[in-house]
Formats: structure tokens, sequence, C-alpha cells
């Protein structure tokens, strides 16, 4: 991410002596190049972005740090109900349900997960008789059909309560709609600060640019503000790819920008398929869903077929893994059966079967995604530390780990820019100066402004706060000016 606060535009001292001198003689001055004003300017907007919006990236690195390994924890906080001794030959499905809607009759029966392990119990769900977002999963040994206990499941990966929770607090610090401002303007700026800083330590100098000095920090010659300052940068390096990865997704679940991601992969047919019999699509015999009420039974009478027939079915058709079998209703005239692991990219087809007689109506592939709804399923299992199981959740620790110490990092040469004369030494260090746009000729200024209100537009949080950075430095400005003697 490379958060720079108080980098100078010359970075650094030369190796092997102190800072030269930055008196030259006489002479009229000329305007910089393009890319030096260009510089210039993303260091005083990685300056500002990097004080300011980097508290935010913190909690969001934090809370991300734990919610990282949340997929793993789950398994070992509520491995009393998610696990069963292996042994014997399991009950039908049918008989499993009957089971577990009997431990909770308030319930109407929406989809069932068989076990898929030998040492895997199953869990049934039903949606809640309150209209709660959540569903009740009612875990069952696949063995004795005995009851194990039940719990609150969220989203398609069926979290529960533990994992809900540390989603929530990564989400929104459980304040609701406000609080995920917080995380949308942290995925707002990543990228902005991530790559400003790659671009700013890319081009420090010529002699900066071999591959051991971008990706390795100094030795120990290096002393200060510049030691740090080399950590600072090749920590940013190396983590970059991930923080911009961690930033696309974060902003595809955030409320503002989230729905303008969603206008263009709709205008670009970027958009995960669905199963066109799970909405009516298709007629199966069994289109008026009738059962779906709470009567878990009824699926099985008047000749249709149940759930052990159906999970036959969804097999003989390649489906395979952990699945789960969402039942017909009001608004699924059929059963669909969906592969639901996320460790291996491709474990995400689905079939519609109809519930008259088990035939299978319609099959959806994820080999036949368009490429940018795979790349999205796989980005959101990967920020979910899904993807490659622990793997992924390891990474994911490391990019926040990478993440605060960049920010501690900046911080730190922020504090090292301070006045070290006497009476000066509580000070901050200076921001770095203004006027890199004013440098810039005319084009590249009215090219800046586009990309800034584009940008802005697509994501609001961030055009918000940039405007507001704007507007105070603006005011800064002009209060230092009038605080200057005349004639100076």
């Amino acid at each position: 991410m490379s958060i720079e606060p108080g980098v100078r535009p010359d970075d650094s001292p030369p190796e092997g002596g102190p800072a030269q001198p930055t008196t030259e003689p006489d002479r009229t001055p000329t305007r910089p190049s393009a890319g030096a004003a260009l510089r210039a300017l993303v260091l005083r907007l990685h300056f500002y972005a990097g004080i300011l919006i980097a508290p935010f990236i913190a909690v969001a690195a934090a809370t991300g740090l734990v919610y990282a390994f949340s997929p793993t924890l789950e398994q070992v906080a509520y491995r009393d109900v998610l696990t069963v001794e292996a042994g014997g030959e399991r009950l039908p499905l049918q008989e499993q349900i009957d089971s577990a809607a009997g431990a909770y009759p308030e319930g109407t029966l929406d989809a069932v997960r068989p076990a898929a392990e030998p040492d895997q119990s199953t869990g049934v769900l039903f949606t809640k008789p309150d209209g709660d977002d959540k569903r009740m999963s009612v875990f069952v040994d696949p063995y004795t059909a005995e009851v194990l206990g039940q719990y609150d499941s969220y989203g398609s990966s069926g979290s529960l309560p533990m994992r809900t929770w540390l989603a929530e607090l990564h989400k929104n610090l459980h304040l609701g709609d406000p609080g995920r401002m917080y995380s949308e303007l942290a995925a707002s700026w990543m990228w902005v600060i991530a790559a400003g800083g790659v671009v700013l330590w890319l081009t420090r100098g010529r002699r900066n640019r071999r591959p051991r000095k971008v990706l390795l920090p100094e030795g120990g010659g290096a002393r200060g503000r510049r030691r740090t300052l080399s950590w600072h940068g090749a920590v940013g390096t190396w983590a970059l790819l991930g923080l911009l990865a961690l930033s696309a997704t974060g902003l595809s679940w955030s409320n503002l920008a989230g729905g303008n991601i969603g206008s263009i992969r709709e205008a670009f047919g970027w958009q995960t398929p669905a199963l066109e019999a799970a909405s009516g699509g298709h007629e199966g015999h069994g289109g008026s869903g009738e059962g779906h009420g709470g009567d878990h039974a009824a699926h099985t009478s008047h000749g249709g077929v149940g759930p052990d027939e159906v999970m036959a079915s969804a097999q003989s058709a390649g489906i395979g893994g952990p699945v789960e079998i969402a039942f017909p209703g009001e608004e699924r005239p059929v059963y669909t059966v969906a592969e639901t692991s996320r460790e291996w990219p491709a474990d995400q087809d689905q079939v519609a079967v109809d519930p008259a007689d088990g035939r299978v109506v319609e099959e959806l592939h994820f080999e036949d995604y368009p490429l940018m709804a795979k790349v999205t399923k796989w980005g959101i299992a990967a920020h979910m530390g899904l993807l490659f199981g622990l793997a992924n959740q390891v990474a994911l620790a490391a990019l926040a780990l990478a993440a605060l110490t960049l920010i501690v990092l900046g911080y730190r040469m922020w504090w090292q820019r301070r006045p070290t004369k006497a009476g000066q030494s509580a000070s901050f260090g200076s921001p770095v100066p203004r006027g890199a746009l004013a440098r810039l000729d005319w084009t590249a200024r009215i090219l800046v402004a586009v990309v800034a209100v584009a940008v802005g537009v697509f994501l609001p949080l961030l055009g918000i706060s940039l405007l507001a950075f704007l507007v105070v430095d603006t005011v800064l400005g002009l209060r230092q000016r009038t605080k200057e003697p005349q004639g100076a």
C-alpha cells in the first residue's frame, strides 16, 4: 500500500552522505517537466490520504485480521455440532430432515446440506417465522438422526453466529448502515494510496530502480527516515496486488460504490448467471411448489420425489462434494442442488430438478460463467478466506499485518520529519509543499480534473473526502498567505 506521508520530493539524501544544500545560483525559473509535476501532485495526495484516511484503513485491517481466520475458528468453536463419530450406514436424508423438523417445528423447511465427509453432520436449514434474514440451521447426526444442536446461520456460506459477528464487525463495526461508511471509505482510498505509493517508490530516481532497491529494504547503512522509507516502500511493493484486490472486492459490498459496480457488471454482461428454472423460467411437473409451508414431508407425497432421489439425480449430472439442496417453494418451483465449496474455484456447479419425477431440467456449470463473473466469485471467496482454505486465511492475515505495518511506518516518517531545533522537537512533520497542480500545463490540469471527477462520481465517498481535502487545503493556504509579511 506504501502509505508515505511526509515524503519530500527529493525522498532521501544521497547514499553515503548528508543531504545536499538546496540553494542554487539565481537563474530564470523554468517549468518542471509534466512527469515531475505529476509526481509532486501524487506525493501531496499520498501525504494527505496517508495522514487522514490511514486510521480507517487501520481499523479495517485490524478487524480483517481477526475475520481472516473465522472459517477455521468456526470449525473449532462449533465442532460439537459440525462433527460426528464416523461409522455405520447413513440414514436417508428424509429421515434426518424429519428429525430436524421435530426439533424446530415453527420453521419452514428451506434447504438441507448433507454431510459431505464421514465425520460431518447434516445441516437442515429453516426460514424463521419472524421474517429474519438469517436461517435456523439444525444439525443432525447422519448415522442416528440425533439432533446435535441448532444455530442461526447467515448467507450462502451458512456462516454461524461467531463468524457472522466477526463479519459484521469488519463490515460495519456493528453500527448498521452508518458503520458501513467507514469500511467503504477505507476501501475507496486503499487502492489510491497503494498504487500512488508504489508509483512514488518506483520514480525516486534512476539509481533506485534496481530490483533489489525496490523489493528489499536497505541494509544496516541506512538510518533514520531513510531506513523507515526503505522498509515502507519494500513492504508496500510486495503487498500491492493483494491490497488492490481487497479494495476492489470490498467495494463490491459497499453501500454507494457497490451500486455503481453492479451497474457496470450489468451493462457489460458480467453478472453471475442463475438457474432459470429456479425462477419459473422452465416449466416442471411440480411447478406449483406445493408443500413449502412447513410440511417438510409434502414433497414426497402425490407421487413426488424427496431429497434422496433429488441428490441421486444431481450426482448423476456430475454434482459432487458439499452441496445445498434447496426445496421448492412459492418463488422456486423446482429443487436446486448447488455445490457450496469455495476452496476450489471450479466447484460451483448447480442443477435444477423437477420435484415430480426427479428429472434434471437445467444445468449451470461454472466453466460457462463469463470471465468477469468467475473473477468476482474468486475474489469474494478470497476476501472471505474461503479460497484454498487455510492458505487463503494466512495470506489475508499477512496482508492485514502488512497494511498495519505500512501505516505505522508512514506515521513514523511523518514524525521523523519534525523540526529538531530547540523548542520545536514536539511538533509534527511539515506537509508536502503546495503548488504541484499549478506547475502542470492547462491540458494536464484539465485531464487531472476530469479523472478526479469521474473517479469521485464512481466512488462517492472518495469524491466527497477528496473535495473536503481540497477545501481544507485551500483555506489553510489562504490563511498562511495572509500571515506572510508584505513583500516577502
